[in-house]
């Protein structure tokens, strides 16, 4: 997955320039356009990625984006001090008149951390089904009836065993349960 960049102010010749101070500095921007409806819509055809946005743009206020924003793209609000000082703390800022080394290590940085972001969350474990956590559910209250343990300690057994075999919790789960229905 990689992150682009959209960029939408008021003015288009200012987005242009703009995307031409990021192009020369290695980054590839998506889209220049100078309102949140053509924003959001370029934003819903890319995975991730950062907004470069003016306090107000043609057709709506940056709020009014930030609202819509999907989860992997974050805002970037260009604007003077006394906007920025009521932005919300979820919106990175950089004040105008501005320097273009302030944007690039800006931008660079908001990439960064968004980059991050998904790889930690795709390591995530998806969540287990209902049935799946019935299965673990049940072997941790057979073991704990059978061999007189705690909760803890039938959790620990059930995780130690899936390390041990190289299966899932849910399939060890299965096994022990299919194991100690035979035993009764």
């Amino acid at each position: 997955m990689s992150s682009s960049i959209v960029i939408a102010l008021p003015k288009i010749e200012d987005a242009k320039k703009i995307r031409t101070i990021l192009n020369r500095h290695g980054l590839t921007v998506a889209s220049v356009c100078s309102s949140v409806s053509n924003a959001l819509a370029s934003i819903s055809e890319l995975d991730s990625g950062v907004l470069i946005c003016g306090y107000k743009l043609t057709d709506a206020y940056y709020k009014d984006a930030l609202d819509d924003l999907p989860q992997y793209f974050e805002m970037l609000l260009l604007a003077s001090q006394r906007i920025i000082d009521e932005a919300p703390n979820s919106v990175s800022t950089v004040q105008m008149p501005m320097k273009a080394s302030v944007l690039i290590d800006t931008v660079n940085d908001m990439l960064y951390h968004l980059e991050r972001r998904i790889k930690k969350e795709k390591k995530k474990p998806k969540p287990r089904s209902e049935k799946e956590q019935n299965y673990i559910s049940n072997a941790k209250r057979l073991l704990m009836e059978k061999n007189q343990m705690t909760e803890e300690e039938a959790y620990r057994h059930i995780q130690k065993c899936s390390m041990d075999s190289g299966t899932n919790m849910v399939e060890t789960a299965q096994m022990l349960l299919m194991l100690m229905y035979d035993e009764i």
